[in-house]
């Protein structure tokens, strides 16, 4: 950096060339514009960016309800920055071609203080048509019966998902589900969890687990 009282011109500010002007504690001052450098991230950063990717990318499907119930905004990260830090450091497993895969039964499609399922269950019925069953704990700690059941479902052959919001109440202690016509011999994922009726709290989601559509 350099400094000059008078030249040809005086003062300037802005860049000219590679040269950058400004003023500078009541100086004028002169200095080269910086040199891009050839950056390689490191191995962890790049590490980093697969898990990102990958948590990401199975996410946003979902967003609306993985934002409108895994807990509550921590100062300026939200639902989703919540949900997509958990997936990140919890439901990834390393894979020998594509870096990262989803580790299922580490989904979370809701994170709260509800009480959630019990014994809950899934099983494939004709017809591509799913029947997910529980227990009625209605009246244990704060699970009321009018609470609303949450369930999403993906398939990760087609890379799609399906959701049910609301599929029922917590009282019905059945529901089924159907899926389209072209998921039919499909292997599909399930979730589910309750909610309360005016939507503010939410139960910790279980995994049901995968079954094969008929």
């Amino acid at each position: 950096m350099g400094t000059f009282s008078k030249g040809i011109l005086g003062g300037f500010s802005g860049k000219v060339g590679n040269v950058v002007g400004a003023r500078w504690r009541g100086k004028d001052i002169m200095r080269s514009l910086p040199q891009r450098g050839t950056y390689l991230p490191t191995q962890a950063q790049l590490d980093q960016r697969d898990r990102f990717k990958t948590a990401i990318l199975f996410l946003t499907p979902i967003k609306d309800i993985v934002s409108a119930y895994f807990g509550k905004q921590q100062g300026d990260k939200s639902t989703f920055n919540l949900a997509t830090g958990y997936h990140i450091k919890y439901a990834l497993l390393p894979d020998a071609i594509e870096g990262y895969v989803i580790d299922y039964p580490k989904v979370l499609i809701g994170k709260g203080d509800l009480r959630g399922l019990a014994n809950g269950s899934v099983s494939p019925d004709t017809n591509q048509e799913l029947t997910i069953a529980w227990d009625d704990n209605s009246g244990q700690g704060n699970a009321a019966a009018t609470d609303e059941l949450v369930v999403v479902v993906y398939c990760e052959a087609l890379d799609l998902f399906e959701t049910a919001n609301p599929a029922g109440t917590r009282d019905v202690v059945t529901v089924q589900m159907q899926l389209p016509a072209y998921w039919a011999g499909q292997e599909v994922r399930v979730w589910a969890t309750f909610v309360t009726a005016d939507q503010k709290l939410a139960a910790t989601s279980t995994y049901l687990g995968a079954v094969t559509l008929t």
